[in-house]
């Protein structure tokens, strides 16, 4: 049985819009709040945790929506479409209302987006398994996350080359780009991939095994309990010390580095860029030390690069070096955390327990942007990197205390497989 690559690439289109939205965002989003609107660096922090406090509620419920409803088109199809198509309308309200300083406009249009995004993100996920045999979704894993990195650095160069300069940069190119991306990789999804007919020969062609009756968690040993508890309260930590920067840093960038015309985007960029290629050394490193060692590897070395971030005053091209280990980092956390999670539920519910890493992780960015911001606002933008190294360090603490789910992973039967991320 062998991965069809090219139907995986195309699946992963909707990821790729995904993530370039949301870079996007992340980037964008809090300048125009800040500069054109002069919002408070805590009721910017708030509005920009607006899209995690949606997620806990959209992203399930349409996900079990999509289980749920049989078209022509498919399952997934009718969300991934409608949503793609009312995110493409009002995104392009955004750079309309900040062009008019309309804080209601930008407002109502902010939230319409958020929840259009919030209708096909779980649908496009789904997708991948939906059409991919089960052996073979780890290394379908790895080509959408690809796929959604690709998305990423667009989004990137698109605020390099499309932000313009002076205190009012006109936003509306960069936000017809990405909009036009989205549609563009869902046109070519919805044209290549016959949802329907696949899943029908997907049926035909292979009987999937059923999942194991759930176990609940008041079921698992005490000292299991207990890891499990600390693994989920070291993904809080690190999401609240990493989102605050990736958050604010535009901002930071900005008025401490005097970064201007999108510039911060090249630091972001070699994170991105950094993080791709350290899949590979990553999967051989756990292979060999096992995943709890090469994650405190990961969360020492952040520590360490916020902590050295904290020093410079002004932009210097060394701080690309340090973004570049923040990538390789990240990455190192990322592939390791959710496989123990995972690890821990063996005998049990794999989806309630995916449940768990995601509501920890999510309610960390919920946490976050806010605290951060008002931090930023009421003490000084110098309190980013010091609040990160914090917390950091309180994520390293906690894993410390883990003391199952680090069941070295397998050798690999493909290179691409060591890219297999899962989140």
């Amino acid at each position: 049985m062998k991965l069809n690559y090219k139907r995986t690439v195309l699946i992963g289109m909707a990821f790729l819009s995904i993530c370039a939205f949301w870079q996007m965002y992340d980037n964008v989003i809090p300048l125009i709040l800040k500069n054109t609107f002069h919002l408070g660096e805590t009721i910017t922090g708030a509005i920009m945790a607006a899209d995690n406090i949606l997620a806990l509620f959209l992203l399930p419920l349409f996900g079990s929506l999509s289980d749920k409803i049989d078209t022509p088109i498919g399952k997934r199809m009718p969300f991934i479409l409608t949503g793609t198509g009312c995110a493409f309308l009002f995104l392009l309200l955004l750079p309309v209302a900040d062009r008019h300083g309309s804080l209601f406009l930008f407002i109502g249009a902010l939230f319409l987006v958020l929840l259009s995004m919030g209708l096909y993100r779980s649908p496009a996920v789904a997708l991948m398994p939906d059409l991919t045999p089960k052996p073979l979704r780890s290394k379908g894993n790895a080509i959408i996350n690809l796929m959604g990195a690709v998305g990423g650095v667009y989004a990137l160069i698109m605020i390099r080359l499309l932000v313009g300069s002076g205190a009012t940069p006109d936003y509306f190119p960069l936000f017809l780009s990405i909009g036009l991306l989205m549609v563009v990789c869902v046109a070519v999804l919805f044209f290549t991939i016959p949802e329907k007919k696949l899943r029908a020969q997907m049926t035909e062609e292979t009987e999937m095994p059923k999942d194991s009756a759930p176990v609940s968690t008041s079921q698992l040993p005490r000292e299991v309990k207990r890891s499990l508890l600390f693994i989920l309260l070291s993904v809080a930590l690190w999401y609240i010390a990493y989102n605050a920067v990736t958050t604010a840093f535009s901002r930071y960038a900005t008025h401490v580095w005097g970064l201007e015309n999108g510039g911060y985007a090249n630091c972001l960029m070699v994170a991105t860029v950094a993080a791709i290629i350290s899949y590979i050394p990553i999967g051989i490193l756990s292979g060999k030390i096992g995943r709890k060692r090469t994650i405190l590897i990961g969360v020492a070395l952040l520590t360490f690069c916020y902590l050295c971030a904290s020093f410079y005053t002004s932009y210097h091209g060394s701080m690309n070096l340090f973004f570049g280990i923040i990538g390789f980092a990240w990455a190192a956390i990322n592939v390791n955390s959710f496989p123990m999670v995972v690890e821990i539920s063996a005998n049990g519910d794999v989806g309630k327990y995916t449940g768990y890493y995601y509501t920890f992780s999510m309610a960390a960015q919920v946490i976050t942007p806010i605290l951060s911001g008002f931090l930023l606002e009421h003490v000084s933008y110098r309190t980013l990197f010091p609040y990160a190294v914090v917390f950091s360090v309180l994520a390293f603490c906690t894993m410390l205390m883990v003391r199952h789910g680090d069941s070295k992973p397998e050798k690999k039967q493909s290179i691409l497989e060591s890219f297999d991320v899962d989140d």
